[in-house]
């Protein structure tokens, strides 16, 4: 059934019927469609638009609509978008008191107030979805306190730190992602219906109380900017590709960890593949495919914005490219954020394999820096000559500590006898005292706050 067509004489072109029909993907809107049409049905009876009888049977079909379709599924074909379904499903169901429900209301404020719907509800579920990785980053790092490996820059070795301070990091990061979600949240949840096709209702229509009913914050403040906004639709794809890159950063550490070169971590069975050809190969797909599937959620983002780019005011039929775009970031960052948790939780790390390698390379070269400084060297003075000391020792085939307190002396006649303690993993670790260290008490400090606010999350605070 079309909505539309009394200005119209001819049929309009199957091919172009084809090229523009939407319920083929917009479909998963009936459920957001039909709570909304609820709410309207309400709202033009509060209004005196139509009777209290008569909205209490619209009420009923498509509540009886919405258990049909939960049970039976949508189809894919037989109008124009879902819209137009529900309405004729409606009409077939109540009889003609249906063609009323679309009074003082425009398809414009409907798929915008659908498509809202649809944003909140995939922030929450975002929302929950991170709270469940952080909690198990959380407790690989509790579980892995004491862990040393190398830190690094530009992929070089470059100072120790604990693996709890490396997983903290991306708690950090996926934390602003929950954030981001909350903000998306508080701003997507207002209601614009009530604002007709453009220039508001010709109806006495109590917006606020329609709002208030959908569990809405508020109302849209111009009838222009209601229909036409989907920076709803952008915002959530924007923070949904930027938590898609953060999987990705930590998805890439975890294939490069899990290679013989690095060896630091195994993946479980479970979560790995084999090769057609190759007996021996254990590989790390899940996390390659987290990897990569960043590129398809920014290629999410790059689409809705080029959409919107050049769009003049009001609505423009331009705006239905905005629902493939949130479905597919919506739909590809909840699975990368289900799988894993369960995939960090089974990793086994190498800590013998790990500590080695934070022992190896003059990872506590700024230590020894920082030790001359304390002797009253100035830094940069202290940074050339411990770089002597690291070319002396490669020299040699050594580590710094490998070093004869005479050979240190002939470069840095200061240094003592106590250097070779500074020189240690822990006394690199613990020196790092500063809050966001690594220093053993830093990092406990930091886990703790980490499931304080986990338990906060947890209850809504």
């Amino acid at each position: 059934m079309k909505l539309w067509g009394g200005r119209f004489d001819r049929e309009t072109d199957p091919r172009l019927a084809a090229f523009g029909d939407s319920l083929a993907f917009d479909r998963r809107l009936w459920a957001q469609d039909i709570r909304g049409s609820i709410a309207h049905a309400r709202g033009l009876a509060a209004a005196g638009v139509i009777t209290e009888e008569e909205a209490a049977l619209l009420v009923q079909g498509l509540e009886e609509l919405a258990a049909e379709f939960a049970a039976d599924g949508v189809p894919a074909e037989g109008a124009e978008d879902i819209h137009s379904l529900v309405e004729a499903r409606l009409l077939d169901r109540i009889g003609p008191v249906a063609k009323k429900l679309h009074t003082g209301r425009s398809r414009n404020d409907q798929v915008a107030l659908d498509i809202r719907l649809f944003v909140v509800r995939a922030c929450r579920e975002r929302r929950r979805e991170l709270l469940d990785l952080i909690e198990t980053l959380v407790a690989v790092a509790e579980k892995e306190e004491g862990t040393v490996l190398p830190g690094y820059t530009h992929l070089q070795r470059a100072q120790p730190v604990l693996l709890a301070h490396h997983l903290l990091a991306y708690v950090e990061m996926f934390w602003r992602d929950w954030e981001r979600f909350g903000d998306c949240r508080r701003r997507a949840n207002v209601s614009p219906l009530g604002a007709g096709a453009l220039a508001g209702s010709g109806f006495p229509l109590d917006r606020e109380r329609v709002a208030a009913a959908l569990g809405m914050d508020g109302v849209t403040a111009n009838s222009l900017d209601a229909v036409a906004d989907r920076d709803p639709v952008a915002e959530f794809i924007f923070a949904a590709a930027l938590t898609q890159v953060h999987l990705s950063r930590l998805s890439e550490e975890l294939v490069l960890w899990a290679g013989e070169e690095y060896g630091f971590v195994e993946f479980d069975e479970a979560f790995a593949t084999g090769s057609s050809l190759m007996p021996q190969k254990k590989n790390p797909d899940g996390a390659e495919l987290i990897r990569a599937k960043a590129g398809r959620v920014i290629g999410d983002l790059v689409a809705i914005l080029t959409v919107l780019k050049g769009l003049p005011l009001a609505y423009n039929k331009d705006l239905q490219e905005d629902k493939e775009a949130l479905f597919d970031a919506a739909d590809t960052l909840g699975a990368c954020l289900r799988l894993l948790p369960p995939m960090l939780s089974s990793l086994r790390w190498n800590r013998d394999r790990m500590r080695r390698a934070a022992e190896e390379g003059f990872l506590n070269a700024t230590d020894l820096a920082d030790y001359l400084v304390r002797r009253g060297v100035p830094f940069r003075e202290a940074h050339h000559l411990v770089g002597r000391l690291v070319r002396r020792a490669a020299e040699r085939g050594v580590g710094l500590a490998g070093l004869s307190l005479e050979e240190m002396r002939t470069v840095a006649p200061c240094i003592g006898p106590d250097v070779y303690e500074a020189l240690t993993l822990e006394a690199c670790l613990a020196a790092k005292d500063v809050p966001g260290g690594t220093a053993p008490a830093r990092v406990g400090e930091a886990l703790a706050k980490a499931r304080e606010r986990l338990a906060r999350a947890r209850a809504g605070k």
